[in-house]
């Protein structure tokens, strides 16, 4: 037999590495981007079984971009636009405030002039794209507020990647001259972003139209991967990374028709190959140089997470973010990213520091990177417990038949068989975990409190035939019952009800139809109770009908008369002298 092939061979222990460190370290709580650094780690520079890390990393930094792309498909132009403040101005302040942070911490060590220093401050300013929304991922927060506005961040820094490659080629004393000024770069990278948004505009839709007339599948999905790559490779050309012309390509394409059939057929290649890209980060940490620089190391990766998360998390509080939020953000934030090797890689090649210098910044990117899970785990101890998470949510697509305020275990059930009858069902919600877990399993929620009028606006209530009330707080319902009954009084109200005093007053409010919570569950218990006793289920389901038809006539009776009304129609068995199973102890002075 042969030997096999190499290439083969090192793809099976990457996969065979991912398979085994991603579970093990999810099932640890430290998440699967630290389990596939790990593998990559013992698998390359520990076990010595796979080298040319420079080479996989290249392939693997595809998955980078099959995740902009996706990300892209999810938020429309409109989206991408009332985003603007935070991209500009957060994003912007981050890049400045915290290069500048760095720059000055890397002048004070003395390793390199000011011209390295500034390449150094800048680098290690820009955060990973990768690791960071990775984690977002795993934790289902990508639209969550501080998601968002991290993302915001993030999506700068790819923007700035070509006024600090302008930098290095202006710092860069012994570089030749560059035939073109940097005016000319920025020009080049406008013009590339307009001819992206043309094509989106015009020519993607049409294409995916002919395509889809042909019926086959894997014409289709490679006409996906070709569009991404293709515009990547394009904004790469044009000076901006490819991650960047991903990104543009998801946004053109987000309001087409074909957006959740793209997402299915990317999504495969973007988990395994993003997997592969954080397995290649672990095999190109070069131990060797973290040993010969510890001492420096370990003074260097704390104080530059430091640095990053500080200025980060004052910023996020001066544009308005709660504490728990800016300290999410923070702590997901202060690694250095993986463009940090790219602009490291620049300067080594320009003249602006040595060799050793560049490997000494790359070692420090690296193990920011390899620490960032364990932060952001570590930034939940520093949570306020009375902060009340709350989700973006642009409300595009809403607005249905059926209008559901509250998705807890009542409105769950509910809204199975209006899906199920074929009812298109506008739910939402003001628990993000709630959100997240239904999110899970395929369902819809929009983000918002019912009981804010330009929420439920939003929502498309103003379309709603039936608006269905199954929030589980007493008072809060009252509040949404009151308040569309006063802006909406035509609108059909059916109502959960807490019990049988709710009920009654929610009849008062003339709501179409209310039922409390446990009813129904207790009435088919009681008839199931009874059948196991040895009745039998026709009889069994007539006394059901007959309680169920004595405790309407009873409230009908109740809501003219007074709660103590309709006593005569229960069922009960009183005693003459009622007396405690238990007799109850004497007391002193008794």
């Amino acid at each position: 037999m042969s030997a096999p092939n190499h290439i083969f061979a090192e793809a099976l222990m990457l996969l065979g590495g991912a398979v085994v460190a991603a579970p093990v370290f999810r099932r640890l709580g430290l998440g699967t981007v630290l389990g596939y650094l790990a593998a990559g780690a013992l698998i390359g520079p520990v076990g010595h079984l796979i080298t040319g890390a420079e080479d996989i990393l290249s392939v693997a930094e595809l998955g980078v971009v099959l995740l902009l792309f996706i990300i892209g498909l999810e938020l429309k132009p409109s989206t991408l636009w009332r985003m603007r403040g935070d991209i500009f101005l957060l994003g912007g302040a981050q890049v400045l405030l915290g290069g500048a942070a760095l720059t000055a911490a890397a002048i004070a060590t003395g390793l390199v002039d000011w011209r390295g220093a500034l390449v150094a401050g800048f680098g290690l300013a820009l955060s990973s794209t990768a690791f960071a929304l990775q984690i977002l991922n795993d934790r289902n927060d990508r639209n969550s507020r501080y998601g968002q506005r991290s993302f915001s961040i993030l999506l700068f820094q790819d923007l700035a990647i070509v006024p600090l490659l302008a930098m290095i080629s202006i710092l860069a004393s012994q570089a030749e001259p560059s035939p073109s000024s940097p005016w000319v770069d920025v020009g080049v990278a406008l013009l590339a972003v307009a001819a992206m948004v043309l094509a989106g505009r015009y020519l993607l839709n049409p294409l995916f139209q002919v395509i889809a007339r042909t019926g086959a599948r894997e014409v289709m999905i490679a006409a996906a991967l070709f569009i991404v790559l293709g515009s990547a490779l394009l904004m790469q050309i044009s000076g901006l990374s490819m991650a960047m012309g991903a990104f543009l390509a998801g946004v053109m394409l987000a309001e087409s028709s074909y957006r959740h059939e793209l997402e299915t057929d990317i999504e495969p290649f973007r988990g395994i190959l993003q997997a592969l890209f954080f397995m290649a980060v672990g095999l190109s940490v070069q131990f060797s140089v973290i040993i010969d620089n510890l001492a420096i190391l370990l003074l260097a990766v704390p104080s530059v997470m430091l640095i990053k998360a500080l200025s980060i998390y004052g910023m996020c509080r001066v544009a308005g973010s709660p504490h728990n939020d800016a300290l999410r953000i923070a702590a997901l934030l202060p690694q250095g990213g993986e463009f940090g090797f790219v602009l490291f890689t620049t300067a080594m090649s320009a003249g602006i520091f040595s060799g050793a210098t560049a490997s000494l910044l790359i070692s420090v990117v690296t193990l920011t990177m390899a620490l960032t899970p364990l932060t952001a785990a570590l930034s939940m101890r520093f949570m306020s417990s009375d902060d009340h998470e709350e989700l973006d949510e642009d409300f595009d697509g809403a607005g249905s038949d059926v209008l559901m305020i509250g998705f807890s275990r009542f409105g769950q059930i509910a809204a199975q068989i209006l899906l199920a009858s074929g009812r298109d069902v506008t739910i939402l919600d003001d628990s993000a975990d709630r959100i997240r877990q239904a999110a899970q399993f395929g369902f819809r929620i929009y983000f918002g409190d019912g009981s804010r009028l330009d929420i439920l606006r939003a929502a498309g209530i103003e379309k709603a035939k039936i608006v269905a009330v199954c929030t589980h707080n007493r008072a809060v319902t009252d509040r949404i019952v009151e308040l569309i009954r006063s802006e909406y009084p035509q609108v059909r109200l059916f109502v959960r009800s807490y019990d049988r005093i709710h009920s009654l007053s929610l009849r008062e409010r003339n709501v179409e139809y209310e039922v409390r919570e446990t009813l129904e569950s207790g009435l088919l218990f009681g008839c199931q109770a009874i059948q196991a006793l040895g009745v039998n289920e026709e009889t069994a389901r007539a006394i059901t009908d007959d309680i169920r038809q004595r405790d309407e006539e009873r409230l009908q009776i109740q809501a003219v008369e007074g709660l103590r009304a309709g006593s005569h129609m229960l069922f009960n068995r009183p005693v003459v002298q009622p007396e405690p199973l238990v007799k109850p102890r004497k007391t002193d002075g008794a």
